[in-house]
């Protein structure tokens, strides 16, 4: 028996009844933190790794957001996620021409996703495992991250490139 539920929500959360957040079979949560809003139509689907989907204070995700929990993502205070993101901290293994795709299951872990306060992901942003977003940095709409991106730049494009600063 595990010791705390899958799924946690702060009471002052506010979860869309049109949100699906599924539980893991394999011991990964899910922790919504205190005033977060989860929209209708979010997903957060526990798959591909061991790494737990944290929400800090504060946070919003708005409608179609998909996050998978793959190797992790941790969210900091006061994000805001625009409609129709994905956060996808997981790689598929396909190296050997041997053997479907399919079976060849996941490979190793990038470090997951990181996003530090005070964020802006702009709609239809697409996150991949090792991006790590610094404290107050802004991503433009149809943007492309999977590495570093620094506090307080504002980035955009495919991958997502430093391209002004918050003053």
């Amino acid at each position: 028996m595990l010791d705390q539920p899958l799924i946690t929500i702060h009471p002052s959360a506010w979860v869309s009844a049109l949100a699906d957040l599924e539980a893991s079979t394999q011991g990964r949560k899910v922790v919504i933190g205190a005033d977060c809003r989860i929209d209708s139509f979010v997903k957060i689907k526990p798959a591909g790794g061991r790494g737990d989907v944290v929400l800090g204070e504060r946070c919003y995700l708005n409608s179609g957001c998909v996050l998978y929990s793959g190797n992790g993502i941790r969210i900091g205070n006061d994000v805001l996620i625009a409609a129709n993101c994905t956060l996808a901290p997981v790689n598929h293994a396909y190296h050997d021409r041997q053997r479907l795709i399919r079976e060849q299951g996941f490979g190793p872990s990038r470090g997951g996703i990181v996003i530090e306060d005070d964020v802006w992901i702009g709609a239809n942003c697409v996150l991949l495992d090792g991006a790590l977003l610094r404290r107050g940095c802004v991503v433009a709409a149809g943007s492309l991250v999977r590495g570093e991106l620094p506090a307080y730049s504002i980035c955009r494009g495919t991958p997502a490139v430093r391209v002004d600063e918050r003053q």
